[in-house]
């Protein structure tokens, strides 16, 4: 029999939140563990090794999962998800998304007590799992896509090649800038008052800027899908889903920025990873998305 946790429920476990000791100066996105084809670290990239544990609801982690699918690593690289509600024991597994295929855990929880005991960082997702050691290797979403996208021999899988060394300086330079202006910020900007009012302004003013961007390029980057396509993509489907539930300005006011996001979305591996129930985009806002636009591939 498969191992489920009880339904989530804060009235009896409380809100979810990340202990913390006073004065622990310590990250708490704890793990940074490196994947490399090149024996810099302990973590080889080696077919059938690493887990992802992953969940439908959040962008960082569908990253990863993108990345994955456009790099041929499936039969690499396995995947699970986390249900999509949580109470004060974090994240975990239930009969919406299936068991834990790895280990049989519960709760994600567990996976990182057994890293690192009474663990008291952030329970996140994505996280990283070495199936050799038994431990969570990294929960940082800045370089699990990088490493998914580098460290395998994306060609002979059959993949896109997303992280170029040519394009790496300027699909890192992007990133600095959209973590900044549009994926750190969108959430904020739906809401009200006078902090939702200045982000709204700032995405807005990025959105423009991209759409200038976009005018002759069908990508950011050219006409193929790079690393830097995945890290705004995955910030504009939920943007486009809390902007229809909320009267905000929509993707569809920004032309050429909602021609490419439509453009990347029919794209296989980007439909296949993109769940808009676990986000609250009702069936309206699929349609949209779904829509005859550009060239799609």
């Amino acid at each position: 029999m498969p191992n489920f946790a009880s339904p989530a429920d804060t009235a009896t476990h409380g809100e979810y939140t990340i202990k913390r000791t006073p004065g622990d100066t310590r990250p708490i996105y704890r793990f940074t563990g490196r994947i490399s084809n090149d024996g810099s670290t302990p973590y080889p990239a080696v077919a059938d090794r690493y887990h992802v544990y992953s969940g439908w609801f959040c962008p960082w982690a569908q990253r990863v999962t993108l990345v994955i699918e456009l790099a041929g690593l499936s039969d690499t690289v396995s995947v699970s998800y986390v249900d999509g509600k949580r109470d004060a024991r974090g994240w975990a597994f239930r009969e919406t998304h299936g068991p834990d295929p790895v280990n049989g855990f519960t709760l994600l929880r567990e996976a990182y007590d057994l890293t690192e005991p009474d663990f008291d960082g952030h329970v996140s997702v994505p996280t990283l799992w070495d199936r050799e050691t038994n431990k969570v290797i990294s929960n940082d979403f800045a370089t699990i896509d990088a490493d998914l996208a580098s460290q395998y021999d994306v060609a002979a899988n059959g993949g896109v090649e997303l992280y170029p060394a040519d394009l790496r300086a300027q699909i890192d330079e992007l990133e600095t800038w959209l973590r900044a202006d549009v994926n750190s910020t969108a959430h904020t900007a739906i809401g009200e008052g006078p902090v939702a009012a200045e982000a709204a302004r700032t995405l807005q003013a990025a959105f423009v800027k991209l759409g200038h961007r976009l005018r002759d390029s069908r990508f950011l980057l050219g006409d193929e899908v790079t690393l830097a396509d995945v890290r705004l993509f995955v910030t504009l489907v939920r943007y486009d889903a809390s902007a229809a539930r909320a009267g905000a300005p929509r993707l569809a006011e920004f032309g050429e920025l909602w021609r490419y996001a439509r453009d990347l979305y029919a794209i296989d591996a980007f439909t296949k990873t993109t769940d808009f129930s676990s986000f609250g985009g009702d069936k309206s806002v699929v349609a949209d998305w779904q829509s005859s636009v550009g060239v799609a591939r």
